[in-house]
């Protein structure tokens, strides 16, 4: 029964149930005039009673106000949709979702509904049920498991409507028989079974959907079995358009169906007896992991139940041999027990993958029920929690152990749903700056950012602490080490024998090897201590390096790291304490080339990892300069000055790069922080080379210099083996005619003896290594042209000699380093260049042609070569330039970075489903890059990827297996060449 205006409750409990609760917002004023905004909203499409609510003040007036000030996308919902609000008086949030999911299951069963007409019915009554979810939420009238059911329902009804939607168009078609048109999917054939959270009604707030779409030929409703594969893997195409696509009305859910046998070589839809026959004679223990959560949710349930029963003796398993508990152990592996090392960052921590996070709660669950679910049914459940209550009530965890990990997993699920709700952006990363963290603490009901973070914080710790103790007190599966004896002259053949089935090829020498360690031949174990500790530590270590399958390699150079340290007990006695670091150290030397040479030429970079703050702090640029201005602080001479440099940016370079090894920071944040770095570092040798050059030839009068950092040093996209490309730009009085030193120079050979100077700086080998190698071809006319370009020539032939090419190079050009009035002039002359009006059909013709050149003559060595395959790096980077240099980037200033330029693309050069999809390209590619880059030399072989390497990429993508990861690169690189030849032509 409708409310009454004038009677009406403004505590919120005429929506809710109970009052709202109070949230604060950022800015008060911007609070106020979101809600009147959303007044005459109300006003203008007759909502008369959320006008009045809105006019006359009060607790959910507030309320509101904050949710908008703090949440754009919850915003600009309920601008949309002002009814779904007015809706509330009449009833409760709970009734209205009910009815909103009731409305999504007649829209798929309409008569004559066109395709087009149901994609724009599910995404206006999915807006309406998210913004309502959302709010339901925010006020406290559902908890976080009351909302992940919502959510998990919403996402059913949609799923199960596109369905019905289909195959009545099929049956219509005649390419289908179905026995009851009005309840389409019974006896279809047509199976869909929800994966992960969405099998588990667990989904968060902006989640894809896993799906495994399978068809029963032997079903009522097919009428040709030798057809209808294709046919269903047709109605699958159409089904995840209908979900996914973006339109002006935005989407309904991502649709992933990766998780699906062998996704790079089978089709969208499966026959059930080739799945069976799969799962039965090559799944992977990954997969029986994911079958846990299994359901059918939509099209042929019936069918997918018994699909399900019957892959039952493959997921659980009564008894398990050797192979398939080392598979549960490398699933554990993965996720990374961290025992007391360092502190947890809680700007940019990822509270799904992080440590801490949701997935160690998930998985170690999944890990428990695969081992004990086969002898224990009810252990078979598929919600994290409710298995979480029948751990504890078997005895597998502790009570404290159940009650810690519950409530820690609520609370942050809450956190995941918050980070959702402000974009609808599917994120798990916590904001790395004050206003961000204050935004969600804001959000989750807390007063501001420090009690939020501090509660974040004490959450992880509890989640690290029970997650640690779970494993400690897990079943111990593992056969034992065996003989290891490494006395006496003579090879133990217990020994030999042991080693070998650890993995190592030739024992022989290992054995000699080891026998060298506790004969105290090196500095690290000559004493007694060092010694009696690596004894102890020696079989966890020859396990570790057994488990990479580059057992001899990973040995050998944990020996000549060995060699170079002065002392080993700390290490040792670490090593001891905190397996994960033992784990990670066991990955750098057999799966990580790179790192391993470079802790072995440099053991003190392996310091860092001892500082218990590593991990709390993110290496951004304020941390970094600070380091280094304490690290160059007692250099005086210029030799020394440049080693300091040296050292400093290899330490911080694998610093960095054990961050995102332990996820810690995302490829993104590595990124950034590799090329601020190089920003420093390049900018205090430029310093230090300017005083010694001045000390000969003096300063020109009023010279000022400039390096403008070009490719991946300007986008903020470096690598951990990147090269740097920069220009240096140079500015002086017009009357100068020399400068005032005693071997005085003209300013054009200043600036070229200048920069010389500076490349031997950075570039030369000394005892402590490179600095960086720096390439200076991107400068104007190349090679051929001066090192050192003056500013006014700069401007002139960018403005009318520059190639096409070099504008768009120009498009992720940054002032690096050098005098901060020149920086300034060519960090706005760069802008405006960038700006010039160009003819929008020559530019793509040019980016098209060029971008064929390069396939042609520098083709892709295979799905790895991320940067040169067809709809690689090359593609999204070329997509952003054009767009950049035709005006089709909507943020202001423009920024150097492609994948800030994607995301800013223009909806008339882009839509919004592009758009997405090629930022999603972009962080994958940049995820993989970064960490290939990191750990190898090299190209990566897929034929022979490390598995510790291998561990790392899947877990950094969150994918379970190589082969689905190989699959997505495929899938990613077609739709991004699809885009590219949209956008830009073929050339």
């Amino acid at each position: 029964m409708p409310v009454d205006p004038s009677r009406r409750r403004d505590d919120g409990s005429a929506w809710f149930g109970v009052p709202a609760r109070k949230l604060l917002p950022l800015d008060a004023a911007h609070a106020e005039e979101e809600v009147q905004s959303l007044a005459e909203a109300a006003a203008a499409q007759d909502c008369p009673r959320l006008a009045a609510l809105l006019a006359a003040g009060g607790p959910l007036r507030d309320f509101l106000g904050a949710v908008f000030d703090l949440s754009p996308y919850l915003r600009d919902c309920a601008r949309r949709l002002p009814g779904s609000l007015e809706a509330l008086f009449d009833q409760g949030v709970e009734a209205r979702l009910s009815r909103l999911n009731e409305e999504i299951g007649a829209a798929g069963l309409a008569e004559g509904a066109s395709e087009a007409a149901l994609m724009k019915t599910l995404r206006r009554l999915k807006q309406e049920a998210h913004l309502l979810i959302a709010l339901g939420n925010l006020a406290g009238e559902a908890d976080a498991s009351r909302t992940v059911l919502r959510l998990s329902l919403l996402a059913e009804a949609c799923v199960r409507a596109a369905t019905d939607f289909l195959l009545r168009d099929a049956h219509r078609q005649e390419k289908l028989r179905l026995p009851d048109s009005g309840h389409p999917s019974k006896d279809s054939g047509w199976i869909l079974l929800a994966m992960g959270k969405l099998g588990a009604r667990e989904l968060n707030y902006s989640s894809d959907i896993d799906v495994i779409v399978l068809v029963d030929l032997t079903a009522p409703a097919i009428t040709d079995p030798l057809e209808a594969t294709e046919l269903f893997v047709r109605l699958t195409r159409r089904l995840v358009r209908i979900l996914q696509d973006r339109t002006e009305d935005g989407y309904v859910f991502r649709t992933d169906l990766r998780l699906r046998p062998d996704p790079g070589s089978t089709p969208l839809a499966l026959p059930v007896e080739a799945a069976l026959n799969y799962y039965e004679s090559r799944g992977q223990n990954w997969e029986r992991a994911a079958m846990i959560k299994a359901r059918a949710v939509a099209g042929d349930v019936k069918a997918g139940e018994r699909f399900l029963a019957e892959l039952q003796p493959y997921v659980w398993r009564k008894y398990l041999d050797y192979a398939a508990i080392a598979d549960v152990h490398s699933i554990k592996r993965q996720i990374h027990a961290h025992k007391g090392h360092g502190e947890i960052a809680v700007a940019g921590h990822n509270v799904k993958l992080g440590r801490g996070g949701i997935r160690e709660i998930e998985f170690f669950v999944q890990t428990q029920q695969l081992i004990a679910g086969g002898r224990f049914p009810e252990l078979r459940g598929r919600e994290t929690v409710g298995m979480l209550e029948e751990l504890a009530e078997r005895g597998w965890i502790t009570a404290d152990a159940r009650e810690g990990l519950v409530a820690q997993y609520w609370f942050l699920r809450d956190v995941e749903n918050a980070l959702q709700m402000v974009a609808d952006e599917q994120t798990h990363l916590l904001p790395d700056t004050e206003e961000g963290l204050e935004r969600i603490g804001r959000l989750l009901g807390f007063p501001g950012g420090e009690d939020f973070a501090k509660t974040f914080s004490a959450a992880l710790h509890t989640v690290e602490r029970h997650y640690a103790a779970l494993f400690e007190t897990a079943p111990q599966l593992s056969r034992g080490v065996g003989n290891l004896v490494f006395t006496g002259d003579g090879d133990d053949p217990g020994t030999l024998e042991t080693l070998s089935e650890l993995g190592f090829e030739r024992a022989s020498d290992i054995c000699r090897v080891i026998r060298g360690w506790h004969f105290g031949r090196y500095r690290v174990t000559q004493s007694a201590e060092a010694r009696e500790r690596l004894t102890e530590l020696t079989p966890a270590l020859l396990e570790a390096f057994g488990r990479t399958r580059r057992a001899d390699e990973a040995l050998l150079r944990f020996n000549e790291f060995l060699a170079g340290l002065p002392a080993g007990i700390q290490l040792f006695s670490l090593l001891q304490s905190n397996p994960r670091l033992l784990q990670l150290l066991a990955t750098i030397m057999g799966a990580a080339p790179r790192l391993a040479a470079v802790i072995t030429r440099r053991p003190h970079v392996f310091d860092g990892l001892l500082d218990p703050a590593l991990l709390s702090e993110l290496p951004n640029r304020a941390y970094l300069a600070e380091r280094l201005e304490t690290f160059l602080s007692g250099a005086r001479a210029f030799e020394e000055q440049l080693d300091r440099l040296r050292i400093f940016a290899a330490e911080q370079k694998f610093l960095i790069g054990m961050r995102l090894l332990t996820g810690s920071i995302d490829a993104t944040r590595a990124g950034k922080a590799f090329s601020d770095l190089a920003d420093l570092t390049i900018g205090a040798a430029f310093e230090a080379v300017e005083d010694e050059f001045a000390l000969t030839h003096g300063r020109v009068k009023d010279g000022r210099a400039a390096i403008l950092g070009m490719g991946k040093l300007g986008s903020r996209e470096l690598t951990a083996g990147s090269d740097v490309d920069l220009i240096l730009l140079y500015d002086h009085a017009p009357e100068a005619e020399e400068s005032d030193g005693r071997k005085a120079l003209a300013p054009s050979h200043y600036y070229a003896r200048l920069t010389q100077r500076l490349i031997a700086a950075v570039s030369a080998p000394t005892a402590e290594g490179v600095l960086y190698e720096l390439d200076l071809r991107l400068r104007p006319s190349g090679n051929k042209g001066p090192v050192a370009t003056h500013i006014e020539a700069f401007r002139k032939y960018q403005r009318t000699d520059a190639w096409t090419w070099e504008h768009m190079a120009l498009t992720r050009a940054r002032a690096v380093a050098g005098d901060a009035s020149l920086c300034a002039e060519v960090q706005k002359e760069v802008q405006a260049i960038v700006a010039m009006p160009r003819g929008p059909a020559k530019l793509k013709r040019d980016a098209a042609e060029m971008r064929a050149l390069i396939e042609k003559e520098k083709p892709a060595r295979n799905i790895w070569d991320l940067k040169l395959i067809p709809g690689g790096i090359i593609d999204l980077e070329f997509i952003a330039q054009v767009a950049a240099l035709s005006g089709h980037c909507t943020a202001e200033p423009r920024p150097p970075n492609t994948g800030e330029v994607l995301a800013a693309l223009s909806p008339d050069f882009a839509e919004g489903q592009t758009r997405g999809e090629l930022v999603e390209a972009y962080r994958l590619y940049m995820t993989l890059t970064q960490i290939v880059r990191l750990c190898l030399t090299g190209p990566l072989d897929p034929d022979d990827v490390p598995p510790g390497l291998a561990d790392i990429l899947l877990r950094s993508v969150d994918l379970p297996d190589f082969a689905v990861l190989e699959a997505d690169i495929k899938e990613t690189a077609k739709r991004v060449r699809g885009h590219f030849e949209r956008l830009l032509g073929k050339g």
